[in-house]
């Protein structure tokens, strides 16, 4: 029997558990696109796959709605793959081991692809219905989202008919989307200039933070792993000298990092002295965190003296500083909205190929100009340490309307059914009606979702009576589209 069977409601549990038996991260949606043609054919539903394996899906309006103007539902196919130290899981064979506690629906050891599984799986359960009342729908399945919004930038949005589009990639009920940051992605890259050195071999590691969402939970001030890992080769650069052989850290540009290692070499009899700055800087940060980063962890291993090619002391040192001093983080808070962040960014990944070491940089901004002065900030900073910088996959935000006859009939539905008005927002967060609009300006966007916790992460859970309730609210929606 399917883990979820006795889940309400019961259709949009079994699509959402059949979408979470097939790998589908980022960059890898092909067989999740394929299952969602195979579904509309087998229905005789009209369907679209491009070659991004973006999906569109059409289905008449029900009686009495046969005229009314089509309603599109959105949602992404691809999920970010994260997985704790010890799993075995291949995101690349394996579906997901699903599981309920205390009233969430989680995945064992790995992201549950909530983020967007569900709103695929809501889209999917109402194509499949026969007694829910709607407008002509245009499912819109898009891909590789959570890296550059590949799909939304390759999909063309000519084919579609209608004007308002309901975005279901939201992690908070309650909160009606209707505006967003845009986003770019910067990457700065050290060439190595590796000789041949002998010192003591040491692998420094940093692991146990929380991580989470570089959009939605920049705010928190939660430990990026890059970050720290620069603040303490710095003090064990300052104390010993080091040379690097190796960095990496970080799984994917919009998740805080959790983790981060270091392939040093020190000088001989300098072990005692760098374990004891090590524990010393990790007491600091748990001062500092206050308890907010209870699984914190810094490590030093030892692999005797090696004869390795590392980098020079001095490329070293640039490496290091450049890391000590990179911003990370809120950098402004929005004028017009209290409490929200408008600009930031998030060093997501950084790894060693070909001797070249790349630091990935996800910078966000509800306004353009802050956006890119904060992008030449970047490239300034890799000038100076002579560094190469590039930028890409460059993504607008989306501004809130003034006027939205999906907002109104979206409000006057949550306020019937629930007595009292939705938060009406806008988020730091990327979502593709950015991107959507600069292509359909005539769009009329709102997005909601029910309560997912910890997207990103291992940690990640679906609230059942939330994801309930939101399906409910969703139907209710359409119903009133007439």
């Amino acid at each position: 029997m399917a883990v979820l069977d006795n889940l309400e409601p019961k259709a949009v549990f079994h699509f959402f558990e059949e979408l979470c038996s097939i790998p589908h991260g980022t960059f890898d949606t092909k067989r999740i696109s394929d299952y969602c043609v195979r579904f509309a054919e087998e229905r005789g539903l009209e369907v679209i796959q491009d070659e991004a394996n973006n999906v569109i899906i059409r289905k008449n309006g029900t009686e009495g709605y046969e005229t009314s103007e089509p309603v599109i539902i959105q949602g992404h196919l691809d999920m970010v793959c994260e997985k704790t130290e010890d799993s075995d899981h291949d995101f690349k064979k394996d579906g997901l081991d699903l599981y309920i506690e205390d009233g969430f629906v989680k995945a064992k050891n790995t992201s549950l692809g909530g983020d967007d599984g569900i709103a695929i799986a809501m889209a999917l359960a109402i194509l499949d219905s026969k007694d829910i009342p709607h407008p002509p729908l245009e499912a819109l399945f898009t891909t590789d989202e959570e890296t550059g919004m590949g799909g939304a930038m390759a999909v063309d949005l000519s084919v579609l008919k209608g004007t308002k589009l309901i975005n279901i990639d939201s992690e908070e009920e309650g909160y009606l989307t209707c505006g967003c940051a845009g986003g770019i992605t910067c990457r700065t890259s050290f060439a190595l200039d590796r000789q041949t050195s002998r010192g003591l071999s040491l692998v420094i590691r940093i692991s146990g933070l929380r991580g989470g969402h570089s959009g939605a939970e920049i705010h928190m001030q939660k430990g990026n792993a890059l970050k720290l890992m620069g603040q303490l080769l710095h003090q064990l650069n300052q104390e010993t000298g080091l040379q690097l052989v190796s960095l990496s850290g970080g799984s994917k540009e919009n998740v805080i990092a959790m983790d981060c290692t270091a392939s040093v070499l020190a000088p001989a009899g300098s072990l005692e002295k760098i374990e004891k700055a090590a524990q010393a800087m990790k007491e600091t940060w748990d001062v500092e965190f206050m308890g907010e980063e209870p699984g914190l962890k810094v490590t030093v291993e030892e692999a005797g003296e090696k004869e390795l090619e590392a980098a020079a002391p001095e490329r070293t040192t640039q490496v290091i500083d450049y890391l000590y001093l990179m911003p990370n983080g809120t950098q402004d808070y929005s004028r017009g909205l209290a409490g929200l962040v408008e600009t930031s960014l998030n060093p997501g990944v950084m790894s060693v190929k070909d001797d070249v070491l790349t630091i990935c940089t996800l910078v966000r901004s509800s306004v353009d100009s802050k956006k890119e002065a904060l992008q030449e900030r970047l490239r300034i900073l890799a000038a100076l340490f002579d560094a190469d910088f590039t930028a890409d996959s460059d993504y607008p935000g989306w501004m809130y309307k003034e006027h939205s006859p999906l907002r109104e009939i979206m409000v006057d539905t949550y306020k019937e059914m629930y007595g009292e008005d939705p938060k009406v927002i806008t988020i730091h967060a990327g979502l593709e009606c950015g991107l959507f609009l600069g292509k359909r300006p005539d769009l009329d966007c709102v997005s909601f979702g029910p309560d997912i916790l910890d997207v990103h992460s291992v940690r990640e859970k679906l609230d059942i009576a939330s994801t309930e309730r939101c399906y409910d609210y969703l139907k209710a929606v359409l119903a009133k589209c007439r």
